[in-house]
């Protein structure tokens, strides 16, 4: 029997390399497009119409191989009955997902997206990880940018962290 190469994106053990797409739930693409390019400065890295639907993926500007689909509940994906739960569940701020960036100064972000018009559900603020602040974008989905500690990570006690809480 004839081997074959393993498949460009596997490895020779068959592992898995890396993650390439994540995706968010959106209700509006141009709307998210506006928030995700124009307010927090990611980059398009694909916008095609694929007739059954708009493929749209966004990526950190330092980061081209990690694409985030701002992807409509519905077809190929979802049923219609089961598109509109995810609708509602979206509409609530409570369909999963989100997504935390890594930022160089938090405060200094904060700084720039408050004066851009983003509204934050969380200042920033000093934690073991870091400082990081949270905000949504306009359809719930939760954000978070932190800045990690210029220090090794230290995890404190399940109960130091409930003292804190």
């Amino acid at each position: 029997m004839e081997k074959r190469p393993a498949p460009a994106a596997f490895s020779v053990t068959g592992m898995l390399n890396r993650i390439i797409h994540a995706f968010i739930h959106v209700l509006d693409q141009d709307e998210a497009l506006d928030f995700y390019v124009g307010k927090l400065g990611m980059v398009v890295h694909t916008d095609a119409d694929l007739g059954f639907m708009r493929w749209l993926t966004v990526t950190a500007p330092d980061e081209p191989d990690l694409q985030v689909g701002l992807m409509l509940p519905g077809p190929p994906a979802y049923d219609d009955a089961t598109a509109e739960q995810i609708r509602e569940l979206v509409a609530k701020g409570g369909a999963g997902g989100g997504l935390i960036f890594a930022t160089d100064d938090c405060r200094a972000t904060y700084d720039r997206l408050l004066a851009a018009g983003v509204e934050f559900t969380q200042e920033p603020t000093e934690r073991f990880y870091g400082i990081d602040c949270a905000l949504r974008d306009p359809f719930g989905n939760p954000i978070r940018f932190t800045q990690p500690p210029d220090h090794p990570v230290e995890i404190p006690s399940a109960e130091e962290l409930r003292a804190q809480a």
